[in-house]
């Protein structure tokens, strides 16, 4: 959703999703330090309190409404370039990009967020 943030994690792809790798949810984990304050902030998608699963997000901006609702787990601080790609992806109606978008690697620093 241009302006707003892009969600993944899916592999049914029905918006529904399946599991943790723990096999059940995982409970929610807020930190006053961590806001979705701007973009490329990494959070868990849920259905609910502690719901969290395998599905995630990505914010194309500041979302403060996101703040204790949504657990942060990381934060992009390399390749805003690719995220600028991913947010200019043409779309169906229902948000949903016309062409697969596939993310082939990722590299977890020690503790991107320290700073927040």
């Amino acid at each position: 959703m241009k302006g707003f943030m892009v969600q993944g994690g899916d592999p049914t792809g029905t918006g529904k999703g399946g599991e943790s790798i723990w096999g059940g949810a995982i409970d929610d984990e807020f930190h006053p330090q961590n806001r979705h304050n701007c973009r490329g902030m990494v959070s868990m998608a849920n259905s609910g309190p502690n719901t969290n699963k395998q599905q995630f997000f990505i914010t194309y901006a500041k979302q403060p409404h996101l703040n204790n609702v949504y657990t942060i787990f990381g934060k992009v601080i390399d390749g805003m370039d690719t995220l600028d790609a991913i947010e200019k992806t043409p779309v169906d109606a229902k948000n949903r990009p016309l062409k697969e978008i596939v993310i082939k690697s990722v590299t977890i620093h020690a503790n991107p967020i320290a700073d927040m």
